[in-house]
Order: C-alpha cells, then structure tokens, then sequence
C-alpha cells in the first residue's frame, strides 16, 4: 500500500485510547481538523520531547480548532502511564496491531524504527501536511500548527 499523502482522505480505524475508549479518525470528520502524530516508543527521548512539545503547544492546536492525537505501538497501560507522567492533555491511541501505521504507509527509519510522521487532516477527512523527521521533533509541532491556523483562516 502506497503511503498517504497531501489530498488524500484518511481512512476511519478505530483504536484504543489510554482512557481505553474506542477512537476513530471518522469521529471528527465534520467537526474538527486533526493533528495525528506517530511515534515510535513512550518514554524515550526524543517521543517525550515531541510528547512535551505538543502539550506545550495543545491551547493553540484547540484554540485554532484541532484535536491532537498521538499513536504508536504501545499498550494501553504504557500511554495511560506517559501521559500521566507528563501531564499530556491529548490523546494517545494505541496501535498495537500496527494497523493505522499500515493504513498510512508510515515508513520504517533504517528497516527497523517505527516512523515519526505527523499528519494534519482537515474537517472534510482529507490530509493537508505530511511531515516526516524522526529527529526533528519540535518541527513536526511547528509544522502542523502552521497549517492548523491557516485552515482556521479559511474557514471563518
């Protein structure tokens, strides 16, 4: 399956949150523009910069009209505790089948390292920003925010 990117509509798979509940990307098609980040471990390094930097930024995202939510491969049990550990006010879904990381083509760094890819989708379901750095964290912030507002521009 080829990756997803700028035009195309997302697909709706519903996964766990740390809460437990089931959240789909369908959800908020119609309600919200999306920021979905993965990611590839809790508690490493360079995860909880990015983790952090989000929740450093998260009134922005909601102030400009966007959920963000956080996937990767780990437990249920594992994203409940990092968020609670660093006080993350989003969501973390967890993709422990690797199913929503397959549905979007996220590459693997060096054949082995679960991507880190942030996708900004707009109220219509259709992604508007890819952007792919695994070590450039902070970036993958910036990047989406910018493009939050600019579709919060538009549709006022």
């Amino acid at each position: 399956m080829s990756p997803i990117d700028v035009g195309d509509p997302v697909p709706d798979i519903a996964l766990p949150s740390q809460s437990g509940e089931e959240v789909s990307l369908g959800q908020f098609r119609g309600r919200s523009v999306v920021v979905l980040y993965f990611y590839p471990k809790d508690e490493t390094s360079v995860c909880t910069k990015e983790a952090c930097s989000f929740r450093d930024a998260y009134e922005a995202f909601v102030e400009a009209g966007a959920v963000v939510l956080g996937a990767s491969g780990d437990s249920v049990e594992s994203h409940r505790a990092f968020a609670a550990h660093h006080r993350l006010p989003f969501t973390l879904l967890s993709d422990a089948s690797g199913s929503l990381r397959k549905a979007f083509g996220v590459p693997k760094t060096l054949g082995v390292l679960p991507g880190r890819v942030t996708y900004v989708i707009d109220r219509e379901g259709i992604v508007r920003l890819v952007f792919n750095s695994q070590l450039a964290a902070d970036r993958h912030v910036q990047e989406a925010l910018e493009v939050v507002r600019r579709l919060a521009g538009e549709t006022r």
